[in-house]
């Protein structure tokens, strides 16, 4: 028998369970970073970031139950190996002045990833008419870019200098 073919409607599903694996791991990684960041507004940055990405989870959460789905993930390469470039930054600069700009550019690369997914998301729940998961999926997409553009105005501001600086 022929396996029925794959749809959009089972590629959304498949992405929110990647996300939803990247949100939770991402959670868990922003204390750490927070942690090590020498600059007071880098850790404040990490800190607010965690506090949202524990919302996004949440949406996610609700994203699933619209579709009539349990929350689960899917491991995520792509996320999985970022993080463990933001890891090695904080062992190869541990208590140097390129540690915070290190630190950022790695959130940075976590940002940009997130984007891309809540970008396609909010696409395919335009096509699949998913209006309510469309407004979550929005809200989420609005706080990664507002995320990303504090973080480009801290580096380029702050700590890009202080790095240089040093």
């Amino acid at each position: 028998m022929a396996k029925a073919p794959k749809t959009l409607d089972d590629l959304f599903h498949n992405t929110l369970k990647d996300i939803y694996y990247a949100e939770k791991k991402i959670l868990s990684t922003l204390p750490k970073m927070a942690k090590a960041a020498q600059n007071a507004d880098l850790k404040a940055a990490f800190e607010k970031h965690r506090r949202e990405t524990a919302e996004h989870v949440s949406r996610l959460e609700d994203v699933f139950e619209l579709i009539g789905k349990k929350p689960q993930g899917k491991t995520c390469a792509a996320i999985n190996g970022i993080i463990d470039e933001g890891a090695e930054i904080m062992d190869e600069y541990k208590g140097t002045p390129a540690l915070d700009a290190g630190l950022l550019a790695a959130a940075q690369a976590v940002e940009h990833y997130e984007i891309a997914r809540y970008g396609t998301l909010c696409a395919w729940a335009n096509e699949l008419g998913h209006t309510k998961a469309i407004k979550l999926l929005q809200a989420t997409l609005d706080e990664e870019e507002a995320t990303d553009e504090a973080l480009s105005e801290l580096a380029e501001n702050v700590v890009n200098q202080e790095a240089e600086a040093a």
